[in-house]
């Protein structure tokens, strides 16, 4: 009887923090006239704040002293800093600069970039209908280059970021606040070293707007801890197959916010390539779910095999 609410409270945890990464969009605007660097740096400092502030309510430090003795864990944590730096900035120029669209791309795209990984750097092999789906994803960065005219290096960059940082944090094998707060440890120094830089230059726009405008930077680092720990909760509760349906909800509303609040353009040619690319995640989508059904029914049958057995 307890497994279903868990269950049930690990789908919330990740609607929740899927949707809150999707509305992101809507927050980074709201910041200027800070720029995209400025942003990252502050995004840095108070993610730090956020996240020491929740294991001091935890009371969770523990873990600390254990990891300075794992040098390969940190190697691996610092790794996984760099990374991400690139992502949030890389994602945070996106929004302000009006490619909101493609930034959704990225994360549309990120589960073939992950199989892909799998197969070149894991050795993995791919099942026929993965290879269908990462073709016709392969297909639609074709299809949205000749659209752009340009390579969509945007799209690219968040959805390689994201996925090394995925497979970083995964062999790193870490929890996510004690992950985030290395990681914003290791980012801590050059973050305040560029804020200090600009507020010597008198280009700092920290505490030299409105109230609101220094509140909203300072949440930068709330609303990367918050949906994180939500992520966390809901990925100990849940399938893997569950989460990987749950990702969709994030590029889903940075497409419809990409398209409906901030009104990009979406010529025919850009409807076909993110077509294609829909049409990749729902091959994968199906092969992955049908693959999770067929291992479950296995070990429902080797455990139906065991009870009789004794």
């Amino acid at each position: 009887m307890g497994y279903m609410p868990d269950l049930r409270r690990g789908v919330l945890f990740g609607i929740a923090a899927y949707t809150m990464w999707g509305l992101f969009p809507l927050y980074w605007p709201l910041l200027k006239p800070s720029g995209a660097v400025e942003i990252l740096a502050h995004r840095m400092v108070w993610s730090l704040v956020a996240v020491v502030a929740v294991l001091a309510v935890r009371r969770h430090w523990s873990w600390f002293r254990a990891l300075l003795k794992q040098p390969k864990k940190l190697a691996l944590l610092t790794l996984a800093a760099v990374v991400i730096t690139v992502n949030w900035g890389t994602y945070i120029y996106a929004v302000n600069t009006g490619h909101v669209v493609e930034s959704a791309l990225g994360y549309f795209i990120n589960p073939l970039v992950s199989v892909l990984f799998g197969v070149v750097l894991l050795r993995e092999r791919l099942r026929t209908l993965q290879w269908v789906a990462v073709g016709f994803g392969a297909l639609a960065v074709l299809v949205l280059t000749l659209d752009y005219g340009r390579l969509p290096w945007i799209a690219l960059v968040l959805a390689v970021s994201f996925g090394v940082y995925g497979l970083v944090k995964k062999k790193a094998n870490v929890g996510a606040a004690e992950s985030l707060t290395v990681e914003t440890l290791v980012l801590l120094a050059p973050a305040l070293a560029y804020l200090v830089y600009l507020e010597s230059s008198g280009q700092a726009t920290f505490g030299h707007s409105t109230p609101t405008h220094a509140l909203l930077l300072a949440g930068a680092g709330v609303i990367t801890a918050v949906p994180l720990m939500f992520f966390g909760a809901s990925a100990i509760r849940v399938p893997l197959s569950t989460i990987g349906l749950l990702q969709y909800i994030a590029p889903i509303l940075q497409f419809m916010c990409g398209v409906l609040i901030a009104k990009e353009t979406m010529p025919s040619s850009r409807w076909i390539g993110f077509s294609i690319v829909w049409l990749a995640l729902a091959i994968f989508t199906y092969d992955s779910l049908r693959t999770a059904r067929a291992a479950a029914r296995v070990r429902k049958s080797a455990r139906t095999l065991d009870h009789v057995v004794t």
